[in-house]
């Protein structure tokens, strides 16, 4: 493949000898077109280098949230399921029964419920028999909230924990069994998806971008979920456990994209919907989020200098990210393996504003 931005590349090769990552997919669209797509380095190092291809599959880590979890709730209140603004306990909703706490969905998509940011639950849940994923949600439900749902924003991965329990007693179904033939085989995303711990293990291993030399797992972990209160409920959780490649993050985010253009026209998502779930929140005061999704901040934003206020995204820990400016309607996905092997490795941080920022003057003057 020839490839049409020499800068881009030799920074993204860049990134792979100084050690920013073993390895990257990347992928730039203009509006339907894709402008470039490819890979750079390694998909493993340890026990032995593979090298990594476009079509390597990723633990999407925090993508999880909108692009599976958000989509779900955002399919129910499509449908008049749930509802975005009413309080859940006037919902009906089970998961809060005897917890008058005042929050909504909203609150919840936009990190202001009042959640705590994080727990190690999988210390406990794996010395604990039975139903984890129950004994999981019964204790992120009964966590005391740090706020008052709407006073401050903290991203939280207890939120998607609750969100995930919310979707799942509304549609009747886990979001797994759920999302494949509603969301993503209309779409043709075969290999995006959630993949469930099994006793029989990972087939198809080399298929994947290897993650961490678990410390606690005491292996490399490879098409298994790094997230470990995800690993710890069997692989599927609201806030972590898809994995796909870039191409097929790129269709559905067209589709979102294509239903957010034209509000007016049949499609898998309600194009108003999508507007109100890729708007910035007013509140709490100097929020970035969106619902479910984030948007620049206006200073050291991993998307750059050049993505406008008017853009959606998303982080995960293993290194993956997805920017879409909805003005000049850019799409860049970018998926390292940067937790190979070791999660102590953070130059993606720095590394990210940089390859936004030269993808936006190689495409565009700036």
């Amino acid at each position: 493949m020839v490839i049409p931005y020499p800068k881009i590349e030799d920074l993204m090769l860049s990134g792979v000898e100084d050690g920013v990552f073993p390895g990257a997919v990347l992928l730039i669209g203009l509006e339907e077109n894709i402008l470039l797509h490819q890979a750079y380095g390694y998909a493993s190092l340890v026990p032995e280098k593979q090298i990594l291809r476009t079509d390597s599959i990723f633990d999407l880590a925090s993508l999880t949230k909108p692009l599976a979890t958000t989509l779900g709730i955002m399919a129910l209140i499509q449908r008049g399921s749930l509802s975005l603004d009413q309080p859940l306990e006037d919902q009906g909703k089970g998961v809060l029964e005897g917890h008058g706490r005042g929050f909504t969905i909203r609150h919840l998509l936009a990190h202001s419920a009042g959640f705590e940011a994080y727990r190690p639950y999988y210390l406990e849940l794996t010395q604990e028999k039975g139903n984890k994923k129950r004994l999981l949600r019964e204790w992120v439900k009964n966590e005391s909230l740090k706020y008052l749902p709407g006073e401050q924003t903290l991203y939280s991965d207890l939120g998607f924990i609750f969100l995930e329990s919310i979707f799942e007693e509304a549609a009747g179904s886990d979001l797994h069994t759920w999302i494949r033939p509603m969301i993503y085989d209309p779409l043709g995303l075969h290999r995006l998806g959630f993949r469930p711990i099994t006793a029989a293990g990972v087939t198809n291993p080399e298929a994947y971008a290897a993650t961490e030399d678990c410390p606690w797992r005491q292996k490399v972990l490879r098409g298994e979920v790094h997230d470990e209160n995800a690993y710890a409920v069997g692989g599927i959780s609201g806030q972590a456990g898809l994995f796909g490649p870039a191409l097929e993050i790129f269709h559905l985010l067209r589709e979102l994209k294509r239903a957010y253009d034209h509000p007016e026209a049949p499609g898998l998502f309600a194009g108003e919907l999508v507007r109100t779930f890729w708007e910035r929140q007013p509140r709490p005061l100097g929020t970035t989020r969106a619902l479910g999704f984030d948007t620049p901040s206006e200073s050291d934003s991993s998307a750059g200098q050049y993505f406008s206020p008017r853009s959606v995204g998303h982080l995960g820990f293993t290194g993956t990210s997805f920017w879409l400016d909805l003005e000049k309607d850019l799409m860049v996905i970018l998926l390292t393996n940067r937790v190979h092997s070791s999660r102590t490795n953070e130059r993606i941080k720095s590394f990210r504003p940089l390859i936004h920022d030269l993808i936006f003057k190689e495409i565009f003057v700036v």
